[in-house]
């Protein structure tokens, strides 16, 4: 009885070691970092590198207490300011998804036009992504539509190549398979050329999320209503004592959120290739 007593304690505590365990590298890697940044700051001066102590203190009221208030126009907190970019980079990127998509799978389906128009894929996906601004300006004459279209075509290039990769990467006795039972084309896209490339092309949206995200901020700095690259680009303007702090915590936010976008493509992928498989 005193055996299965003294057992008690140790069995509910057992799952905090692991847990400790688990946290350790983080805690210690990013407390490492927060320390260094600290220091650098007392190094380079507060106005220049402000730290992460002058950070909080700056931006806790409103940026970091109220991250959804509202004073009208383009004075709004952190989380409007994500949810406006978030909006645009919604659009632009479905828009590169479902025309990627379609035209990887052309382009990999079809040897000759994907030979023909390799070269001007390989050209066009090397062009950064503000080069396309003033063309889109010039093309939509709309700052936000204009935004809309830079992710897109930022964002496109890589789902289309990782699309037609993954259809050209099909091993040769899935053919074979599909001729000897003569299935329709319909059948093969669907029973072996989706499952095939599941993996290939979520690889594609993975890397182009990323790339629709940088697009958006770097767009919104030029020009735009609204969004966070805007408010970046609003405070470094402002000159305020507080502005470098604003700056640097929508950086921050800038990088958690990309992080979750990037998590999020990687979760519907795993999901998406475990269902084809």
């Amino acid at each position: 009885m005193s055996a299965s007593v003294s057992k008690g304690p140790q069995a509910r505590k057992a799952p905090v070691a692991p847990i400790i365990k688990q946290s350790m590298p983080y805690v210690v890697c990013i407390g490492a970092f927060l320390v260094a940044w600290q220091i650098l700051s007392f190094i380079l001066g507060e106005s220049r590198l402000p730290g992460p102590i002058n950070v909080v203190a700056q931006t806790w009221d409103p940026y970091i207490s109220q991250p959804f208030f509202d004073d009208g126009g383009t004075s709004k907190g952190l989380g409007w300011q994500i949810l406006i970019s978030l909006q645009r980079v919604a659009v632009g990127y479905s828009l590169s998804a479902i025309v990627g998509i379609t035209a990887g799978g052309i382009l990999g389906m079809n040897r000759f036009i994907g030979k023909g128009f390799d070269p001007v894929i390989q050209v066009l996906r090397t062009v950064p992504p503000l080069a396309w601004f003033p063309i889109s300006l010039m093309v939509f004459q709309d700052a936000n539509t204009s935004a809309v279209f830079v992710i897109f075509i930022t964002a496109i290039w890589p789902i289309i190549i990782n699309t037609a990769v993954g259809i050209r990467e099909i091993p040769q006795d899935y053919t074979n398979v599909a001729r000897v039972l003569r299935l329709r084309k319909g059948a093969y896209i669907r029973d072996i050329v989706i499952p095939a490339t599941v993996p290939y092309v979520f690889t594609g949206l993975r890397i182009a999320v990323g790339l629709a995200w940088l697009a958006i901020v770097a767009a919104e700095m030029l020009k735009a209503d609204g969004g966070i690259g805007y408010f970046i680009w609003d405070a470094y303007n402002a000159g305020g004592d507080s502005s470098s702090s604003q700056i640097v915590l929508a950086i921050i936010y800038v990088g958690i959120v990309g992080l979750l976008l990037d998590r999020l493509v990687a979760f519907a992928g795993r999901k998406l290739s475990k269902g084809a498989a």
